[in-house]
């Protein structure tokens, strides 16, 4: 099943790709308006949009799909329900490429609800209490954006059709428009875990890492910032760039700062991911699109490869998820070791992998853009702190001791696993250079001073540095972190956001319900229902009965009475 779903895959994202560059290169795009039936005067019909943008990010998906089910031929080895996991990872596909190319917000409200249903029931898959508590947080979660895509569809009605395609240019002051822009950018921020809605990302996962693999580089996560790009020009039209841009800059930073107090190795590159989201909202509320999407797709590349090394880890470790616990694989797996190096170095953009080219491209069109010191900052101090937590991460896994309990089983000769960590691998570090080549074949001429051409390096060379200090901290270095350890726990914890999103919002009707029913069911409820009676009746009893006991005269007239009552009732 595995090796079926990957060939084929693997053959239509090599079709699509073509045919996406072939539409790129002419400028070329097909809207299909399928008439499903006709009922009343009234048609049901079903569009789709291919263009280089839809055809391009599909064959992504397919391609990163393809080699993640390949992948967990051998990682899912145990699970007896293998067919099942395949079948639920293709449903999930299928959502994505409904959401791709659907230019309708009922068709895309299909693939984009499918995707909330189905990661559930991939975050769930292991059955446990931690799963089903972070599937509930994830669906909840989604749910909120689910709604404001209903919301924007009963308005749409208004203009007599839910194709955006066609109110591009529908410049109006309208305020049916200006409700559906911010509804989507709702829903977008939702689905890309953008602020106050980042918790669900991590808790996300408790999800099997193929699926982590899958999800969090091309798939659901990327479908909020897929759908601002097609509403992009609604965006420009009615100034909400300015509000996208404070939340995807402070998500930037948030995610950043949490994953440098993180010891999961999983949640570390889920926050890393979170981190780039932010800088693609934030891109893209400038109005730099396509850069947006370029970033989106060779994230897409060396995201899936460094979540492919941490499942070669944990597969290892006998899925140990503290990089506490690791430490010198680099002597053991050593393929494993140079994929995951490569990736992490391409995700703080160093010169020439995948992930400099649009890196290097969007802080040198930040330094030129009209924005102001607090935005400018946050943007590099986040990119430092990227290639910070990065060191971190490949400071506790590859150097120094080994801290786990046998190293017999540490190899890489998983042919399953290896095949895809080294197809990912070339992309990885010749992704970037040819994407660039391909969405920009007139580079842009971007003309800055010397000392703000070299801060990226020198911002990224200094958060090495700064990885380095924190890795490298004696313990008992006078218990320092315990001096502020206030500040910790708040930069740790997302900003409490984790319990903002749980507890905080559960505690109010919570304590209500319980206030409610200890004063309604078990209180004055009780005291005049069964409770209350039986205790009544309890009572009565008894004090009749101490009348019998006390005085026999009392006993003997009431059994005549009653005798006298059942003689008259037979006579009568």
């Amino acid at each position: 099943m595995c090796s079926l779903s990957f060939f084929s895959l693997s053959l239509s994202s090599a079709f699509v790709f073509i045919l996406g560059i072939y539409y790129l290169m002419f400028d070329y795009s097909i809207f299909i308006d399928w008439e499903l039936f006709s009922l009343n005067g009234s048609m049901v019909v079903m569009t789709f949009i291919f263009d280089w943008m839809s055809l391009i990010f599909m064959s992504f998906v397919m391609y990163i799909s393809s080699l993640v089910i390949y992948y967990s031929e051998d990682y899912m080895s145990g699970e007896v329900n293998i067919i099942r996991f395949v079948m639920i990872v293709l449903m999930f596909i299928l959502s994505m490429g409904f959401l791709i190319v659907s230019p309708n917000l009922i068709s895309i409200m299909l693939g984009w609800d499918g995707l909330g249903l189905v990661s559930y029931c991939l975050v769930i898959y292991y059955q446990n209490v931690k799963s089903y508590n972070a599937g509930m947080l994830t669906a909840l979660s989604n749910r909120i954006g689910d709604v404001a895509i209903l919301i924007s569809i009963t308005w749409m009605l208004n203009f007599g059709s839910w194709n955006y395609v066609y109110y591009y240019n529908f410049i109006s002051d309208s305020f049916e428009m200006k409700i559906i822009t911010m509804l989507i950018i709702l829903s977008a921020m939702t689905k890309s875990a953008q602020i106050p809605f980042s918790s669900w990302l991590p808790a996300a996962m408790a999800a099997p890492t193929p699926v982590s693999a899958l999800v969090h580089s091309s798939t659901l996560v990327t479908a909020g910032v897929y759908l601002l790009i097609r509403f992009s020009p609604m965006l420009e039209t009615y100034g909400y760039g300015w509000f996208l841009l404070m939340i995807g800059c402070m998500t930037m930073f948030m995610a950043g700062l949490g994953a440098n107090f993180e010891f999961d190795l999983k949640k570390i590159i889920a926050l890393s991911t979170l981190s780039q989201l932010g800088l693609m909202m934030s891109i893209l509320s400038m109005g730099y699109l396509k850069l947006a999407f370029f970033h989106l797709l060779s994230h897409a590349l060396f995201k899936a490869l460094l979540f492919m090394c941490a499942g070669s880890m944990i597969h290892n470790l006998s899925l140990c998820l503290s990089f506490r616990f690791m430490g010198s694989i680099v002597n053991f797996m050593p393929l494993t070791s140079v994929c995951f190096n490569v990736s992490s170095l391409s995700l703080c953009g160093i010169p020439f992998l995948a992930g400099f080219y649009s890196k290097d491209l969007i802080l040198d069109m930040v330094c030129l853009s009209w924005i102001n010191c607090f935005i400018f900052f946050l943007y590099f101090i986040s990119t430092g702190l990227t290639a910070s937590y990065s060191f971190r991460l490949f400071y506790y896994s590859m150097l120094g001791d080994n801290n786990f309990y046998s190293a017999s089983s540490f190899n890489d000769k998983s042919y399953f696993i290896s095949f895809g960590m080294l197809i990912l691998l070339f992309v990885s570090v010749f992704g970037g250079s040819f994407l660039s080549w391909l969405i920009f074949p007139i580079p842009y001429m971007i003309v800055l001073p010397y000392y703000l051409k070299f801060l990226t390096i020198l911002v990224v060379a200094l958060g090495f540095y700064l990885g380095y200090i924190i890795s490298n901290v004696n313990f008992s270095y006078n218990l320092f972190s315990l001096n502020i350890l206030s500040i910790i726990s708040f930069s740790g914890s997302m900003w409490f956001m984790p319990y903002l999103s749980t507890s905080f919002i559960m505690y109010l009707p919570l304590s209500m319900g319980f206030y409610s029913s200890k004063s309604f069911d078990y209180g004055w409820g009780e005291l005049f229902g069964g409770q209350g009676l039986y205790e009544l009746f309890i009572n009565l009893i008894n004090y009749i009965q101490s009348w019998y006991d006390s005085n026999f005269k009392i006993y003997l007239l009431t059994f005549i009475f009653w005798m006298f009552i059942l003689m008259m009732l037979f006579f009568l």
